[in-house]
């Protein structure tokens, strides 16, 4: 993908997969969320809602507002 400016604290990019499914985080999207080598990553994925990679020091929020996210069109149908 060509370089192309965004706005603060925005970074878009494609990235290949190799063949052992590795993917290579671009080094813009490494600065924006200070990634360093050995860094633990999550990757969460849904069939409908795609993948995400979060840094773990703030998972813990992020997986509760997918998980309530999730539950409330099954709490409204009730």
């Amino acid at each position: 993908m060509a370089s192309m400016q965004f706005p603060k604290g925005k970074f878009l990019s494609t990235v290949k997969v190799g063949e052992k499914g590795q993917i290579v985080i671009p080094k813009g999207a490494r600065d924006l969320f200070q990634i360093q080598p050995g860094d633990t990553l999550l990757l969460m994925a849904d069939e409908e809602q795609g993948i995400a990679i979060v840094r773990t020091d703030g998972y813990l929020d992020f997986a509760r507002s997918i998980l309530d996210a999730a539950r409330r069109p099954a709490e409204e149908e009730k």
